[in-house]
C-alpha cells in the first residue's frame, strides 16, 4: 500500500485540496480495491476504506459504522451491489452507493439508478469515479438539507397553530369572563342615569351619557370579539349545499332585507365539502355587508359560483357605494372600519369573520370595488362533483 500513500503525497504537493470521507467497499478483487483506491486518492479523496465481501460482513458493517458513500462491485460471487442497496433501504439509512463493474449493459445501468443508485461506473473508466463520488455527496447533501427545511417548516407550522388556538382560547375566555362585571358596570350606570337625569347640572348628565355609551360599547366590542373567537371552532365538514346555505341566511335577515327592499339573486350553487354553520355565517355576513352598505338605488345582490380546477370559486356582487382600491385589503382586518359610526354602525367584525372561514376551509377571499360602483366578494372552496340547483330569485 505505500504506493498508494505516495499518490495520496503527490495529490497534496500539487495543491489539490483534500476531503476526508468514509467509504464501504464492497469488492472481493484486491487489485480492483488498489485501482478504486488510487483514483479517489489521485483526486484528493482520503480518509477511513473498509472493505466487505459478503451480505453479512456488510450488514455488520453498516450497522455498526457510519459511511459517507459505498462502493459496490455489480456482480460478487454470492449476491450484487443492488442486493446491498437493498440492505441499505431495510436499515433506513441514506448513504449513496455508486455501482463499480467490469461492463453492464446500457439498459442494465438505467434501471439500478431507477431503483436508487446513485450511479454506475465502469472499471476501465475509473477517471470518472471522483466526479461521481461528489456527485452523490452533493445530491446527499442536498436531500439532508431539504429534509431539514421540511421538518423545520412542519414544526413551525404546528407552533403557528398551536399559537393560534391559545390565543382564540384566550380570546375566548377573556371575553367570557370580561362580560358579567361589565354588564353590571352598564346596568347601574344606566340605572344612575334614569334616577338622576335632570337633577344634577347638564355637565353630570352629560358624563353619565358618556359612561353608558361606553359600556354599551364595550358590550358589543366583547360580543363581537367572542363571534372572531368562535368562528374558528366549526371544525366538522360534509357535503352542503350552497343554495341551502344561502337561503337559511336570507331568513336570518328577512328583517334586513324587507327594510332595504334588497334583492338578491342565485342559481347554480353547487354542493360543497364545508361546516353548513360557517359557510351560512359566511354568506349572512357577505349578504348583510352589501345591504348595509347601500346607495341610493334598491340594493341588488348577485350570487354566482363557477367551478375550477379543485375547487369552485363564488361571487357576491353588489350595487352599493363601494369602496376605494387602497382599502380593498384593510377591510378584512379585524376591527378595520372605513366610516364613522355615525355614518354606519358596527365595530368591522364581519368581513374578518368571512376571511377566517374561508381560510378555515382551506379558501381564499378578496374583494375588487370602486366608489360608487359597488363591491364584488370572491371566494374559494373546496369542489365535490358538480350538483347545480335550479335558479331562485328572492
Amino acid at each position: 500500500m505505500s504506493s498508494i500513500g505516495t499518490v495520496a503525497s503527490a495529490a497534496a504537493e500539487k495543491g489539490t485540496p483534500v476531503q476526508q470521507i468514509r467509504v464501504l467497499l464492497v469488492e472481493d478483487n484486491l487489485s480492483d480495491m488498489e485501482l478504486l483506491l488510487r483514483a479517489l486518492r489521485r483526486d484528493g479523496f482520503d480518509g477511513e476504506f473498509d472493505a466487505v465481501q459478503t451480505a453479512e460482513e456488510f450488514a455488520q458493517r453498516i450497522r455498526t459504522k457510519s459511511y459517507d458513500i459505498v462502493l459496490a462491485d455489480y456482480n460478487l460471487p454470492q449476491w450484487t451491489g443492488m442486493e446491498a442497496l437493498e440492505m441499505l433501504h431495510q436499515e433506513g439509512l441514506d448513504i449513496p452507493l455508486i455501482l463499480v463493474s467490469g461492463a453492464l449493459p446500457d439498459e442494465t445501468a438505467v434501471g439500478c439508478i431507477k431503483r436508487g443508485a446513485s450511479d454506475y461506473i465502469l472499471k476501465d473508466r475509473l477517471a470518472r469515479l471522483p466526479a461521481a463520488v461528489r456527485s452523490a455527496l452533493e445530491d446527499k447533501k442536498l436531500r439532508e438539507e431539504r429534509e431539514r427545511a421540511q421538518r423545520e417548516l412542519a414544526q413551525k407550522v404546528e407552533e403557528l397553530a398551536r399559537s393560534n388556538r391559545e390565543l382564540e382560547q384566550f380570546a375566548y375566555v377573556a371575553s367570557h369572563d370580561l362580560q358579567e362585571p361589565l354588564r353590571m358596570v352598564a346596568a347601574y350606570t344606566q340605572i344612575l342615569g334614569e334616577k338622576y337625569r335632570g337633577k344634577l347640572d347638564e355637565q353630570a348628565d352629560k358624563y353619565i351619557y358618556y359612561a353608558v355609551d361606553g359600556a354599551k360599547r364595550m358590550q358589543t366590542l366583547i360580543q363581537d370579539l367572542l363571534a372572531f373567537s368562535r368562528a374558528g371552532r366549526g371544525t366538522e365538514r360534509s357535503l352542503t349545499d350552497g343554495r341551502v346555505a344561502v337561503e337559511q341566511a336570507l331568513s336570518n335577515l328577512t328583517a334586513a332585507i324587507r327594510e332595504s327592499h334588497a334583492e338578491v339573486k342565485f342559481d347554480h350553487l353547487p354542493v360543497v365539502l364545508a361546516n353548513h354553520s360557517l359557510l351560512v355565517q359566511l354568506f349572512q355576513n357577505l349578504i348583510g355587508n352589501a345591504i348595509k352598505f347601500r346607495g341610493i338605488d334598491t340594493p341588488l345582490i348577485q350570487i354566482a359560483a363557477e367551478q375550477e380546477t379543485g375547487q369552485w370559486i363564488f361571487t357576491v356582487a353588489d350595487n352599493g357605494i363601494g369602496m376605494a382600491p387602497e382599502y380593498l385589503e384593510d377591510v378584512f382586518i379585524i376591527f378595520k372600519r372605513l366610516h364613522t359610526r355615525e355614518e354606519y354602525p358596527g365595530n368591522g367584525i364581519g368581513l374578518s369573520i368571512c376571511r377566517k372561514i374561508v381560510e378555515q376551509h382551506g379558501g381564499r377571499i378578496s374583494v375588487t370595488s370602486q366608489e360608487g360602483q359597488g363591491s364584488t366578494f370572491r371566494f374559494t372552496l373546496p369542489a365535490t362533483e358538480p350538483e347545480f340547483q335550479p335558479g331562485h330569485t328572492l
